[in-house]
């Protein structure tokens, strides 16, 4: 059977992560919350949370890991500590992992599906390795990332200057982060043809954060726009390109890169990171943003 991606083109669903409830410079970590929801039941999907479990208060935590769950999308462990992964200690990492999974067990829409603090699987063969084995011997599969972008920087840069000026105009920051995603999903799903042979449903990576919040409705309407079907993150979770492993180091990234890396094919292609605030910086700042 031929996938649906390569019949009708490219999906995209939304996964979020850290789920740092704390206020921004507009609204408070709930209210920005509701406002994520309300984007993704607006269009009729399901997305998925990776929770760092350090930001799991007592207080507002449990109000928004329950309206998720209520609303069918997936709650994914991002570990406790939100620690980068160099492959020092696996046992430790693992422990980090399972004190986060000890918070989220209440909730129905836990799922084991990890995710990666910064997408870094490793430094070293041996370090990735044993992590890998570790996750599978409890129970986790990854919860790939394909589309990497760099929303956290889009929305540092807002808050920036809403904290200098709060009646600043919101639209030339808008314009430019939904100018940045495009452009990323654009270069991951040509990438993700010519890797596989075919689109796929992409997983983007957004974080709980002020630019999410605002921009999200405009982000799914502008996939819809493109043509782009919105889908899921069930569904694109399910897909068999998500099992692969790759034997990349550094270890991690898109599961996109890393599958462009792994075939030795797309060296003069592929940037370390693949995505970074270095990019980023020179196009707000030429932007006056």
């Amino acid at each position: 059977m031929v996938p649906a991606e390569r019949r009708h083109g490219p999906g995209v669903a939304i996964t979020v992560d850290d789920f740092n409830l704390a206020d921004d410079v507009m609204m408070s970590g709930e209210a920005r919350d509701g406002r994520i929801r309300k984007a993704l039941a607006d269009y009729g999907i399901a997305g998925a949370g990776f929770v760092a479990g350090k930001y799991v208060d007592a207080d507002v935590a449990p109000r928004v890991l329950t309206a998720w769950s209520a609303g069918g999308h997936i709650l994914g462990n991002h570990t406790f500590s939100h620690a980068y992964y160099s492959g020092a200690d696996p046992s430790a990492y693992m422990a980090d992992i399972l004190r986060c999974e000890g918070l989220l067990t209440p909730y129905a829409g836990f799922r084991k599906l990890f995710r990666y603090p910064f997408l870094a699987e490793g430094k070293t063969a041996e370090g990735r390795d044993a992590l890998r084995a570790l996750l599978r011997a409890n129970g986790y599969r990854i919860g790939h990332v394909t589309i990497d972008a760099s929303d956290w920087f889009y929305a540092a840069r807002l808050t920036q200057r809403l904290k200098a000026d709060p009646r600043s105009d919101l639209a030339p920051y808008r314009q430019a982060y939904l100018d940045h995603l495009w452009d990323r999903a654009s270069y991951y799903d040509r990438l993700a043809q010519s890797a596989f042979g075919h689109s796929l449903n992409h997983t983007l990576l957004l974080h709980h954060n002020l630019t999410t919040g605002l921009f999200l409705g405009d982000v799914l309407a502008m996939f819809k726009a493109k043509g782009w079907r919105l889908v899921d993150a069930a569904t694109a979770f399910k897909q068999p390109e998500f099992r692969n492993e790759y034997k990349t180091l550094p270890s991690g990234q898109s599961l996109v890169w890393a599958a462009a890396k792994a075939s030795g094919r797309y060296e003069t292609q592929l940037r370390y990171p693949g995505e970074d605030e270095r990019y980023e910086a020179p196009k707000l700042d030429a932007l006056g943003l």
